[in-house]
């Protein structure tokens, strides 16, 4: 690999922090180039386009207010045709009193230019109340964190307080006036008895990072699953879920045990291997490890990253639709203590670039196809991690300290110092 094109971008300055142009983290929709800046007081600067041959960021730009815990891009496609051009919605979950907040900025692809919704429907759900100064109150407390990951028409939000995974829905239809209408539907909600360190949505698969492993729903049997009815709705279950009926907001919610998630929603746990220490009278002690990041290579092929910096390969053997999930992890030879992974997710291939950095001033790279060759040369010798290797094919080096990455492409790459944006491109 070369590397045949590098751009630096000054990053701006939240008006609330002049004295301190600090950006935390970043995020980036592939199709649109839409790009996302996270500032260090929560407030975030959206750009419509981004292109890494100007050799400045756009002057347009949406400045969406603090405070903000968690955001994702989503894209709405109205039918099952893949050609079609999606809709692309960046969503921001934060705390309104007592509430989550939801607020919903739609690309307008002529005007080039993000815009809020005049109203968002939210059917007869008692739960989430729609406020046009605001945007979506959903009737939860926010509490210590949320998370939120957008896919294509469908995203999750996690709250640790409330202990509860939501899967909605997103819809936008043209109403008699020429204009359209917003529609948020609440299709699921899991119920999480155990903690969850990092959520995705990817390739209708709905996967929860927790302790150890990785918890796997099939997002259409999810969301479309019947429910079947208990009495007890307070008790909590590992993980165990509460489904719409017959694909309707329900006014009343219902639990489901654990036994029953796997039949309605497709939802498996898939543990790291290879976490443990030796000891004297025991040959391993297993280690606790959250998973921290979940990126997909492929439909059936994820990177998992855990708290101890390891990467696993997550490989499922279904679609989980019609069937039960199942698959296996495995771990990667260790590279360095990886603290950031991107990747471009693609269906066609294995052939994608994997970019994972320390956190300090390195990125490595190496290709998806390279992870299954270590693995099964590592399989083919009962598994002896001393004979795996995983080969390099490059490695960048930053002046500043690298607070985050993602890909632009599949072969270029956006870092995040500390007070500047690079973008590099690689043949």
């Amino acid at each position: 690999m070369v590397l045949f094109q590098s751009s630096h971008f000054t990053l701006p300055t939240p008006s609330s922090l002049s004295s301190l142009p600090l950006t935390t983290s970043l995020s980036l929709e592939p199709s649109s180039l839409s790009l996302s800046l996270t500032h260090f007081d929560s407030s975030i600067s959206l750009f419509p386009s981004f292109s890494i041959s100007d050799s400045t960021l756009p002057q347009s730009q949406t400045l969406i207010p603090s405070p903000s815990s968690s955001s994702s891009f989503l894209l709405l496609r109205r039918d099952r045709n893949p050609d079609s051009t999606p809709r692309v919605v960046f969503i921001v979950a934060g705390p309104h009193r007592s509430f989550i907040l939801l607020r919903f900025y739609i690309l307008d692809c002529v005007g080039n230019v993000f815009y809020r919704p005049n109203s968002v429907f939210c059917g007869d759900c008692k739960d989430l109340r729609f406020e046009r100064d605001l945007g979506v109150l959903v009737n939860s407390k926010h509490g210590l964190s949320i998370r939120v990951s957008g896919s294509v028409n469908y995203f999750a939000m996690y709250s640790v307080s409330a202990a509860k995974v939501w899967v909605f829905a997103l819809k936008i239809d043209d109403d008699d006036d020429g204009g359209e209408v917003v529609r948020l539907m609440r299709c699921a909600v899991i119920e999480c008895s155990k903690p969850v360190s990092s959520i995705s949505v990817s390739f209708g698969m709905l996967l929860l990072g927790e302790e150890n492993g990785v918890r796997v729903f099939g997002l259409r049997r999810l969301v479309k699953g019947k429910v079947k009815k208990v009495r007890n709705l307070n008790s909590k279950v590992p993980n165990g879920v509460v489904v719409r009926d017959n694909g309707k907001n329900g006014k009343h919610g219902v639990a489901v045990k654990q036994a029953n998630v796997k039949q309605n929603g497709g939802a498996c746990f898939m543990a790291l291997k290879g976490k443990g220490v030796e000891t004297k009278s025991i040959s391993k002690i297993p280690i606790s490890v959250k998973v921290i990041s979940i990126q997909a290579l492929s439909q059936k092929m994820f990177l998992i990253l855990d708290s101890d910096g390891d990467l696993h390969l997550l490989s499922l053997s279904n679609s989980g639709i019609g069937v039960d999930i199942t698959g296996h992890v495995r771990q990667l030879p260790h590279i360095m203590n990886v603290q950031n992974l991107a990747v471009l997710p693609d269906v066609s291939t294995m052939s994608q670039i994997v970019w994972i950095s320390d956190g300090c001033h390195s990125v490595y790279l190496f290709n998806a196809a390279d992870v299954e060759n270590a693995l099964n040369e590592a399989d083919g010798n009962d598994g002896d991690k001393k004979l795996m290797h995983l080969p390099v094919n490059h490695v960048l080096f930053s002046g500043e300290k690298i607070q985050d990455i993602i890909c632009l492409a599949s072969n270029s790459i956006l870092i995040l110092g500390q007070g500047s944006l690079y973008a590099y491109a690689i043949s």
